[in-house]
Parts: structure tokens; C-alpha cells; sequence
């Protein structure tokens, strides 16, 4: 009797400016990475052919079975600080809730995990005071739900990206050994989440109301054109480099992004010395050395495959340029998995 083959894993991850798609050699470790696409977000020409692409023989259902890791706007990843002395007191979870993360409880779908580890937080133990509040508006939820099924795939898993990636580069920053507190910076069209990671979790986070939206009427300005809907285009277009300009671009939200590190700096003594922009176009791949030039910091330089292979992922050498590229580790962080042991590095092994 033969052995039946693995099932593929496929990955999806569907942010506000890409579909990007995985397929490796199993769902789970041991696995080899196969193929990377991506598509641009709301192509849905371009969407069809990368689902083609990465399943070029269909399910019998149909969908695409894979692991999502979804962007929506409204998501909410905070870092709290609880007060252990009033967790079990009524009414002090729906104060942060109303206070601190701004938001109505009961219109949200949440969870609340351990800021260092990742791990579900139990609230009837109250041990830990740093926790990440991790959630949308369940209204929201559903409609992504939605949206992922109507476009062919059906989620066996349905992750906020934004939790997913953290966590991997917290295990990869520890996995280097890197004692750098690094910047990270998820810049969507009205709002840029921005957090500070290190190896020991994710540090302080912050949502800044600034986005790609709000550096269009700049470029509208400083090359006179005639309305914003010319700037947006020339915007994400790659007929015109935007690298000079950046400094002016990222003005506001610079400042708010000094606010935030310069209080953590205060705070634990720590200097944040590098930033990764995860997410970005490869056409707006300036911002992120616009903001690690005016901030003063180097761009990470960040070589994942090492991480990966530690966590049972391969990446073939035609792969490994690719998936070196920043934009590409959100959808990365969905293949690993954190029950194995680090592998130790070939070097260290005299």
C-alpha cells in the first residue's frame, strides 16, 4: 500500500495594498517554502491568476483552503500595563476598554494575550501585567469572513497579521540574539500602527492617525497638480521618485513617531536602533529609509531564512532573495510554528 502525500499548505495574506499567496510542500513543519505571489489589493483579474497560480489544481470544494492573516483597518493591537490589584474588581476591564483602547466592548471581537510570549492570557490567574489587546470590531470580523470566502478561499485559520508578524520577529530577533530594540511600522492609508519590539516581546505600541492618505495633498502642492486624484495616481505609480520629497512626506508623522520613542526611551533606558516597514509596496519601499534617516537609525537588515529553517521552514536558494524582502515577512510569519525548539545555527555547532 502506497503512503498518501502530504497536502500542500497554502498561506494567504490579504493587507490594504497586496494579496500575497504561499504554497509549501505540508501545512505544518517539516515544510518546504514552494512559491510566493502577489497580487495588487482590489485586482481581481490579478487576484483569479494568483489563485491559479499557487493551486493550479482546484480543491473538489472549490476554495482554497489556507491560513489568512488579514489587515482590517479598524484592528486593534495594544499594549496595556493591567493593575493586578483591580483585575477581579467588576467594571475594570470595560474602564480600559472605554478609556485606554477607546472602543465599545461589547461591538468587538478581542483577546488578550501574554506582551512577551504571545500566549493566551489567563485572567483567572492574573500573573502578568503586559498584555496585547488584539481585536476588531465583530462587524468588521464578519465582513472579512465574508470577503475571504466570496474570493475562492476558505481560512483554516484566521489570524490579525499584525499579531502573527510581532510575534515571529520577536522570535527572530531573539533567535539572532539581537539586543536592539527595533521600530515597527505597518503604515495603512489613514492610520500607521507603530510599535517597538525586541527580543523579549513587544515592547510599546501605538495607532498614529496618519497614513498614505494624508502625504497626498503634499505631493499635490509641492508639483502642482491640478487635484488630488492626479497626486494619488503619481503617488502609487512608479513613474515618479517620491525619495526626495520623503523628508516632507513623513513630516507629521515623524513627529508623533519621536513623541512615541522618546517616552520609551525615558521609560526603560532602552535606544530604539532600527525600524522595518512591514507591508510596503516595493514603490513606496522609500518611506522606511526616509524614517530611518530623519530618525537617526538603520534600516533592519533582516535575513529570515536562518529564523525559518530554526522553525522547520526551507527556502530554496531561487526563493531566498524574495523572501528576504521586508514586505514578504508578514506572510512568512503564517508557516511558522513555536512547539519546536530552535535548531542550532551551523556555526555554533563545533
Amino acid at each position: 500500500m502506497l503512503f498518501s502525500k502530504k497536502p500542500k499548505g497554502f498561506f494567504v495574506e490579504i493587507n490594504e495594498s497586496s494579496v500575497m499567496f504561499a504554497r509549501t510542500s505540508a501545512f505544518t513543519g517539516p515544510m518546504d517554502l514552494e512559491e510566493l505571489i502577489e497580487c495588487p489589493a482590489g485586482d481581481a483579474v490579478a487576484f483569479a491568476e494568483g489563485l491559479r497560480q499557487i493551486q493550479p489544481k482546484k480543491a473538489p470544494s472549490g476554495y482554497l483552503h489556507a491560513a489568512v492573516g488579514v489587515y482590517p483597518p479598524k484592528r486593534i493591537v495594544r499594549r496595556h500595563t493591567l493593575e493586578l490589584k483591580r483585575l477581579r474588581e467588576q467594571g475594570y476591564l470595560a474602564e480600559v476598554f472605554s478609556q485606554q483602547l477607546r472602543i465599545e466592548q461589547d461591538k468587538f471581537t478581542l483577546a488578550i494575550i501574554n506582551s512577551n510570549d504571545g500566549a493566551d492570557y489567563d485572567l483567572s490567574k492574573g500573573l502578568q501585567k503586559d498584555v496585547l489587546f488584539c481585536g476588531l470590531p465583530t462587524e468588521d470580523l464578519l465582513a472579512v469572513q465574508e470577503a475571504v470566502l466570496g474570493g475562492g478561499i476558505f481560512p483554516e485559520r484566521l489570524e490579525l497579521g499584525s499579531v502573527a508578524a510581532l510575534g515571529a520577529l520577536t522570535d527572530c530577533l531573539a533567535f539572532t540574539k539581537s539586543k536592539t530594540p527595533t521600530l515597527v511600522l505597518e503604515v495603512g492609508n489613514d492610520t500607521t500602527h507603530s510599535f517597538i519590539v525586541s527580543a523579549a516581546g513587544v515592547e510599546a505600541s501605538r495607532p498614529i492617525p496618519q497614513g498614505f492618505d494624508a502625504m497626498v495633498p503634499i505631493v499635490q502642492k509641492e508639483l502642482g497638480l491640478k487635484d488630488e486624484e492626479s497626486a494619488r495616481k503619481l503617488f502609487r505609480s512608479n513613474t515618479f521618485d517620491l525619495a526626495g520629497m520623503g523628508p516632507l512626506l513623513i513630516k507629521r508623522l515623524l513627529k508623533e513617531l519621536q513623541s512615541s520613542i522618546g517616552f520609551y526611551e525615558v521609560q526603560t533606558g532602552q535606544s530604539v536602533g532600527q525600524v522595518i516597514c512591514m507591508q510596503m509596496p516595493v514603490k513606496l519601499g522609500w518611506l522606511e529609509g526616509a524614517v530611518a534617516s530623519s530618525l537617526g537609525i538603520a534600516s533592519v537588515s533582516l535575513d529570515p531564512v536562518p529564523w525559518l529553517r530554526s522553525r522547520q521552514v526551507s527556502v530554496p536558494d531561487a526563493l531566498a532573495k524574495t523572501a528576504a524582502e521586508p514586505k514578504w515577512f508578514g506572510l512568512l510569519s503564517l508557516l511558522v510554528q513555536y512547539t519546536t525548539v530552535h535548531a542550532v545555527p551551523a556555526e555554533e555547532k563545533k
